[in-house]
């Protein structure tokens, strides 16, 4: 029987306020018809978009008052799905949603292909005539980037007809792996049956008995054999899909389509795989010092999440971990520190596993609601550490919201995974600095070293498999399933090499939900590499002497421009260059390090 309460049984207190956005599903269903009524609204314009400067204001602030008003209805109805991925009723409720987002986009299809008739000569004399549109400067250059990749308006309508199709195979393994699919339970050390789930794998994977990991290890991933034809068929319809899109738009590739959206040079993507290749050394060297602190002969796959201190790591409870991470903000300001405080007493945080919940953690909301972070909280560090990561997402976005109209509200993950490492990293300092006992500082610096583990080298290998999948697709090569297999296990090999690669962990790739989303995981690499630059410039010398105000004030800065400029650009106002290797080699340098000060403290 699953030990996983469920949502009913779950303390309100510990729940995010839902009820925020509308009170009740009848409040949502009057949001929906209304705004499903305003979305043709659109239609009377089409044609006549850049007849005039006026014109032109009209149409772009009636398009964001729809989309702003969809997001809302959207958001809501996924959040609520979230809370149970069996539940029918929000899964029906969801798919509404996603319906009516594609018709809205469809619906809006026409503005960007007529808006790029204009010159940019031809848009200034228009701000001139229509001193509003200003606002939309940035947007408009963004658009008329874009004009080789634009197809016409009806082209453009098809795409976005067809997107909740193209779409569909995430949806699918969202639906398999976190609603359908039962993993088994194994038996503990002391006789009892431990139910697996997607949440709590990862920390099974911590526990000290190496027997009872690897029954923990063998009896998940035998599950995903399974469903491995069925997985494998959805994953290489998703890459057929970014590939057959790509090309709609007139892209060479699938990864130029995808990185040419938040203006990232494919270089960038290229330097952080070759600079972390060039560093695989240092992540050979964990390997090794984690096998001699489990006194083990070898690394076996089952043993890679176990900390370099041998045992499960000190409890930490959701109330402390939260008094952590806000005095771990300090450096950012008064004003940062304490509204991270309030949105904790204000139900931001859905913090508690529960049956047929969404596994996994994420920052959401929209730019007419309060931060909603979703969180599987298990009460260790690793959980403290998301729960930074995710409040870095929030405050971005409400930092956006203060300073930016809703056309700049989004921003590009690109810059996004910054904002949440950052958060990780003053956490580490802040703790480091604090804290006395021992113990819990050898996990914090384990816990760094993890998270470099996992999201610099880890990300990176996730980026080269996806690179590799789309390249076999536009070369015309089939995906099978041992293809997928074969692929993924290579990668293993060469990032784990002092490591045993079983056939097992060849199955790795069926349990990444975020490959669903093409050429995304590469930004969590380049995020850790980014936000540790800008920790050095915030704490020069460490969290023990006065931060540096004016480069937290930078960051700030950053955090506030949203949308604004493009990645690239605005990283620099923080201090990074991230088209250079310089950040991810100082990130990469600073990894060595701590394990320098790890390899001493465990003699």
């Amino acid at each position: 029987m699953s030990s996983v309460p469920d949502r009913s049984e779950v303390d309100e207190v510990y729940t995010w306020d839902l009820e925020s956005i509308y009170a009740t599903d009848d409040d949502w269903e009057a949001a929906y018809e209304a705004v499903a009524e305003r979305v043709d609204e659109l239609a009377a314009y089409e044609g006549q978009v850049t007849d005039d400067a006026e014109t032109l204001r009209a149409v772009l602030e009636l398009r964001d008052e729809i989309m702003r008003e969809v997001s809302t209805v959207a958001a809501y109805a996924r959040m609520r799905r979230d809370e149970d991925t069996t539940n029918q009723e929000y899964q029906a409720l969801t798919a509404r949603a996603q319906s009516l987002a594609a018709d809205a986009q469809s619906a809006a299809s026409f503005i960007d292909p007529e808006i790029q008739e204009l010159t940019r000569e031809e848009f200034e004399e228009m701000v001139e005539a229509e001193s509003t549109l200003e606002t939309y400067d940035h947007y408009v250059d963004d658009v008329l980037r874009m004009k080789p990749h634009t197809r016409s308006a009806e082209v453009e309508e098809l795409l976005a007809d067809l997107s909740e199709v193209t779409g569909a195979t995430g949806e699918v393994y969202t639906m398999l792996s976190n609603a359908d699919m039962e993993f088994p339970t194994v038996e503990d050390p002391d006789g009892e049956a431990v139910g697996i789930t997607q949440s709590n794998f990862v920390n099974l994977l911590k526990r000290p008995d190496r027997e009872f990991r690897q029954r923990v290890y063998d009896a998940y991933y035998d599950e995903w054999e399974s469903v491995r034809n069925t997985v494998a068929t959805a994953y290489k319809n998703s890459v057929k899909a970014d590939v057959k899109t790509a090309q709609a738009r007139n892209y060479d590739t699938a990864r130029e389509a995808a990185l040419d959206g938040p203006n990232v040079p494919v270089d960038v993507y290229d330097t952080l795989v070759e600079t972390v290749h060039d560093n695989l050394d240092k992540l050979h060297r964990h390997a090794d010092l984690k096998a001699q602190a489990l006194e083990v002969d070898g690394l076996e796959m089952w043993d890679v999440y176990m900390p370099l201190t041998g045992d499960e790591g000190p409890d930490v409870d959701y109330e402390q971990a939260t008094e952590y991470v806000v005095d771990a903000l300090e450096p950012l300001g008064e004003e940062y520190q304490s509204r991270v405080a309030e949105g904790l007493d204000s139900q931001w945080v859905d913090v508690y596993e529960n049956e047929g919940k969404q596994s996994g953690a994420y920052s959401g909301g929209t730019y007419d609601t309060q931060p909603f972070i979703l969180m599987n909280y298990q009460d260790d560090i690793s959980s403290m550490y998301t729960l930074a990561h995710e409040l870095g997402h929030s405050m971005h976005s409400e930092l956006t919201k203060d300073e930016q109209p809703f056309v700049y509200s989004g921003y590009e993950i690109f810059v996004a995974e910054v904002a949440s490492t950052v958060n990780e990293a003053l956490l580490t300092n802040h703790l480091l600095e604090t804290v006395d006992d021992p113990e819990f500082r050898k996990h914090v610096l384990n816990e760094f070293l993890e998270r470099v583990r996992s999201t610099l080298y880890r990300q990176t290998l996730f980026a080269e498999f996806e690179h590799k999948t789309h390249e076999l697709e536009e070369a015309g090569e089939p995906l099978t399933a041992d293809r997928l297999d074969d692929l993924y296990q290579g990668l293993k090999a060469d990032y784990y090499e002092p490591a045993a690669i079983d056939d097992r962990i060849a199955r790795e790739w069926m349990r990444i939900p975020h490959f669903y989303r093409a050429f995304y995981v590469y930004q969590y690499a380049t995020g850790i590499s980014a936000a540790l630059a800008i920790v050095d410039g915030i704490l020069p010398n460490g969290a023990s002497d006065e931060p540096n105000r004016d480069a937290a004030e930078d960051y700030l800065e950053f955090l506030r421009r949203g949308s604004r400029e493009y990645p690239l650009e605005l990283l620099r106002i923080a201090g990074v260059d991230m088209s250079t290797s310089e950040p991810i080699d100082r990130a990469l340098e600073t990894y060595g390090e701590r394990l320098d000060e790890m390899e001493a403290l465990l003699e």
